[in-house]
């Protein structure tokens, strides 16, 4: 049996040499207590730093240890799904290199997937420590959104470290969406989810990539991607709104008959038409939004474009 280790990287030159003494010890463990192989697919994401160095070096000298480069960088999402599918083990595991995914804990999602019982054993994170409080509300806001607007339930605290059977990951393959979410395409494909809690853990080396602006965008994604409530939402606001205006009109021909018509009411009327602006405006960017994903989906590009390979390199020096 072989496990495969995919880690996204992006400008993680300095954490990775922890990591993978982090990772060597844990396929050493593994093969020990289940005879397993481990292989570790790097996938850097066009990272800007020496990362790709460090992981051409790392292959060089081990031969479990392969890695995928872009061109540029396309995002985690892509990274994520081009090592899902170079990925060769009966088992695949995606996890960070940051160590902020304890590597310890692939021994224990091992021993899940085992038992036959489950198809997928995911980390959940049960605390936020470390976190700005402000992104830690504003995460939890997103969950239980997410949970009340979409069929898809993603669960507070899901994170991208987790372990698979191959059927798994070929039914996540077969979603070859351009727009990914992947906490929400885990959940969609559905199978048996073994839930394994653990603490909030700290960057060793680095700084996080996710600014909060990317997280928002990232969250708007995950909406439109997996709920067409906005839509909905966006024709009831203008129901309302038409029979708000309707009964706008019954008042003002009412008080014309009875009090007739003077003069006046001019500045109510002009925060008037500036709402019903705000609401245009504003329901028109849901519905931009909602196009602007399926234009790119039409488009029909790549997830993402290759410049090396681990295998690639290997030919070239045996060239």
């Amino acid at each position: 049996m072989m496990i495969s280790v995919v880690v996204p990287c992006y400008n993680e030159e300095a954490a990775l040499p922890r990591f993978l003494d982090a990772l060597r010890q844990t396929a050493s463990d593994l093969f020990a207590e289940f005879g397993c192989d481990t292989e570790l697919l790097f996938v850097d994401d066009g990272s800007r730093d020496g990362t790709l160095s460090v992981l051409r070096d790392a292959a060089r000298n081990e031969t479990a240890i392969r890695y995928l480069s872009f061109s540029r960088n396309f995002g985690k999402e892509a990274a994520m799904y081009a090592g899902l599918q170079r990925a060769r083990g009966d088992y695949v595991a995606i996890m960070d290199a940051d160590l902020q995914h304890p590597p310890s804990m692939l021994r224990e999602m091992v021993s899940v997937l085992r038992t036959g019982e489950y198809d997928c054993a995911a980390a959940r994170r049960v605390s936020r420590t470390g976190e700005p409080p402000l992104r830690s509300f504003f995460s939890r806001r997103f969950y239980r959104l997410m949970n009340r607007i979409s069929d898809t339930e993603v669960v507070e605290g899901a994170c991208d470290f987790r372990m698979m059977t191959r059927r798994v990951v070929e039914a996540i393959l077969s979603l070859r969406e351009y727009n990914r979410f992947s906490k929400g395409i885990f959940s969609w494909v559905g199978f048996r989810t073994k839930w394994l809690p653990f603490e909030n853990q700290e960057r060793v080396a680095g700084e996080t990539k996710w600014s909060f602006w990317g997280l928002f965008v990232y969250a708007i994604q995950g909406i439109v991607g997996f709920s067409t409530v906005p839509l909905v939402f966006v024709a009831l606001l203008g129901v309302l709104l038409c029979a708000g205006a309707f009964l706008m009109v019954l008042y003002i021909i009412i008080k014309t008959l009875l009090f007739g018509d003077p003069v006046g009411g001019w500045p109510s009327m002009a925060c008037m038409v500036m709402f019903l602006g705000g609401v245009q405006l504003f329901c028109m960017g849901i519905l931009g939004e909602y196009l602007a994903k399926t234009y790119l989906e039409v488009k029909r590009r790549p997830i993402y474009v290759l410049s090396e390979t681990s295998e690639d390199a290997e030919k070239n020096r045996n060239f």
